[in-house]
């Protein structure tokens, strides 16, 4: 799961950064407005976290401007206490939620978890296609309740699948989704072919179907049919 983290205080950002890494996210950050306005026009994302006071800009501004392109990236902001018109006007905008500063950082990675269940999964902490069984906070996979275990890279793989079932995905987007901001010292998609082959080759041996296909000149499709 992809997050992006707005926020200009440069211990903080740190914090969020290594502990929603090591709960399994890939982070992605940006320090002010700017920067955070040119990674939301190249990149979706499947939580936005963000500060309501930046330095050159206005965090409401940036849930404005998701809210005008239709996106539908999850939306935290994050606020001081004496910011409550600002919180109020971000969720009447179209934010899912809000923290007050300071906060926990586990209290932060449950409020995401939230809504990244609530917007993808219908709520649930499972995951279910066929015969593959997904949880999502215990990242355990299953086939036929057989444990099937899979890399880091090889689960966030999966639930991109999955989510994204019978949608052609181009490997840029997967790649993308996978590395983030590390996309370019990957010069090219062979690590991203590896990965891809090793999921497959594991779900398979479990007993699954093979429901990765290769689409010609396009990139994947996790589905029953071609």
């Amino acid at each position: 799961m992809k997050i992006l983290l707005i926020e200009d205080e440069y211990l903080l950002r740190k914090s969020m950064v290594q502990y929603l890494t090591s709960e399994f996210y890939l982070c992605e950050w940006a320090k002010n407005y700017k920067e955070a306005i040119e990674k939301i026009e190249l990149y979706q994302y499947d939580c936005i976290v963000v500060d309501i006071m930046l330095p050159d800009g206005n965090g409401i501004d940036i849930v404005k401007t998701l809210k005008l392109n239709k996106r539908t990236d999850g939306i935290i902001i994050l606020s001081a206490k004496n910011e409550l018109d600002d919180k109020i006007n971000g969720l009447n905008l179209g934010a899912d939620d809000y923290l007050t500063k300071p906060f926990h950082l586990p209290e932060l990675s449950t409020r995401i978890a939230a809504i990244i269940r609530r917007k993808n999964m219908q709520g649930n902490n499972k995951m279910v296609f066929e015969e593959i069984e997904i949880d999502v906070p215990g990242k355990i996979v299953t086939v036929d309740t057989k444990n099937v275990i899979l890399t880091r890279k090889e689960f966030e793989l999966l639930l991109y699948f999955i989510i994204n079932k019978n949608r052609v995905l181009s490997k840029n987007s997967i790649a993308q989704h996978l590395w983030g901001d590390d996309m370019d010292i990957v010069d090219s998609y062979d690590f991203l072919y590896a990965h891809i082959k090793n999921l497959r080759k594991k779900l398979v041996f479990a007993g699954a179907g093979d429901y990765l296909h290769s689409i010609y000149g396009m990139g994947y499709k996790f589905s029953t049919h071609m």
